[in-house]
This record gives structure tokens, C-alpha cells and sequence, in this order.
């Protein structure tokens, strides 16, 4: 990443979401400077609602565990807040399903593969392999705008790591397992489950890693006025 003309362009294109990493460690020093970077993000009033919890080691691989037990079991869960819709729409269907297939395609599962589709889902839970695995937690008296300020603070941290060499994996997948990980990690009462996060170095060698996904560019989802 250093040297190039836009580093900043540059660690937001080179961002994706990496679906199994290299067991390489990362110091503890670089994941604090990731985050502290990170917290740079805006906030209304400076609130700063982003809390963490960041695991390595035995910890991870506890908690990761536990969840992948739960998940391979069926055990039903729910999440404490709603994140995607009731049901899909368009043109958001169609992007969910292509995103779907393409990562599918790439590892070898074939539509009616439920099975090998659950283990894959489960793969979530060990954080893809990642040496790091953050959850991230917000105060539940918090309204939408410290949301949005979360969302944020998330896409900093994707970016700083992609700054300094190192890959993440956004996952929505925890939130729904947030009984299971309070077990695991002291996450007072007051704190919703908003996200995981995997974090390190991305195996090159993984066919899921080929994965590109596609934009629609500014031009299809924005309306410009005032340039004649």
C-alpha cells in the first residue's frame, strides 16, 4: 500500500471481505493503532458509541467453538436488532443472490448443497481462520444516528488495516449468537451485539479469495444537478 499516488483510493479498492486468512499473528500493537486511527470517525456530538472486544489465542478460538457447536446444531437464535428486511426486494435480490452464487461457484458448492452451505456459514464463526476476531457492541439506549456513526467507524477500520497490509471480513453473522458469545466475553447487559470482525492476512492461496464483487457506479445510484 505505501507509496502509491492515492493510498487512501487505494486501501478502499483493495478492500473486500476476505473469507479465510493465514494463522500469521498480528501484533497488538498494530491492531490498537488500527482502532485508534479508527475512532477518528465522526461522530454526532463526538459520542463515539463504537466499544469492542478484541480476541487472539485461546479466547478466539473458545468463543469460535462454541458458535460453530451452535450453529452446526441448528440451535435457533435471534438477533437483537433487524438487519436485513423481511423480505428482498430489487434490485437488491438480484445482488444478494449473484454475490451468493459467485462465492458458491468459486468453492466448489452447487445450488441444493445445503449442507456444504451450512458449513460454509459456519466457517463465520471461527472468524475465516483470522489470528484476530473483534466484536463490536454499541449501548442499546443509543438511537440511528449513533448507528450510522457506527457504520462509520467500521469502514475506518477496514480501511486502516488495508493501510497497513492486513485484510477483515465484516460479519454480520454474530449479532444473532449474542446469548452465546455474553457467555464468552464480558459484554454488560446494556451492550447490543452490533457485529463481528475477522482481521489479518489474507491466504492467497483460497479460491473464495478470488471473489470480486461489483459495484454500481455513482452515476446509476446518484442524480448530479448543476452541471448542464
Amino acid at each position: 500500500m505505501h507509496g502509491t499516488a492515492d493510498p487512501v483510493a487505494a486501501a478502499i479498492t483493495s478492500r473486500r471481505s476476505v473469507r479465510a486468512f493465514l494463522g500469521t499473528p498480528v501484533p497488538r500493537e498494530t491492531v490498537e493503532r488500527i482502532l485508534d486511527i479508527a475512532a477518528r470517525a465522526p461522530s454526532g456530538t463526538n459520542m463515539q458509541p463504537w466499544r469492542g472486544y478484541v480476541l487472539t489465542g485461546e479466547p478466539l478460538r473458545r468463543l469460535s467453538d462454541a458458535l460453530v457447536a451452535e450453529a452446526m446444531a441448528g440451535t435457533p437464535v435471534e438477533g437483537e436488532y433487524r438487519y436485513y428486511p423481511e423480505a428482498f426486494f430489487e434490485p437488491y435480490l438480484s445482488r444478494r443472490r449473484k454475490v451468493g452464487w459467485d462465492l458458491y461457484g468459486l468453492l466448489g458448492i452447487a445450488k441444493g448443497e445445503t449442507e456444504k452451505m451450512k458449513r460454509q456459514h459456519a466457517r463465520n464463526y471461527t472468524f475465516f481462520g483470522a489470528p484476530v476476531g473483534i466484536i463490536f457492541t454499541i449501548h442499546r439506549r443509543l438511537e440511528i444516528g449513533s448507528w450510522l456513526d457506527y457504520g462509520i467507524f467500521l469502514g475506518n477500520v477496514m480501511t486502516a488495516a488495508r493501510g497497513m497490509g492486513l485484510d477483515t471480513c465484516p460479519q454480520a453473522a454474530f449479532a444473532p449468537h449474542h446469548r452465546t458469545i455474553r457467555e464468552h466475553l464480558p459484554i454488560p447487559e446494556e451492550e447490543v451485539v452490533v457485529c463481528g470482525m475477522a482481521l489479518g492476512h489474507a491466504d492467497p492461496a483460497a479460491p473464495e479469495n478470488a471473489l470480486v464483487t461489483e459495484r454500481v457506479p455513482a452515476r446509476e445510484f446518484c442524480r448530479f444537478l448543476g452541471w448542464g
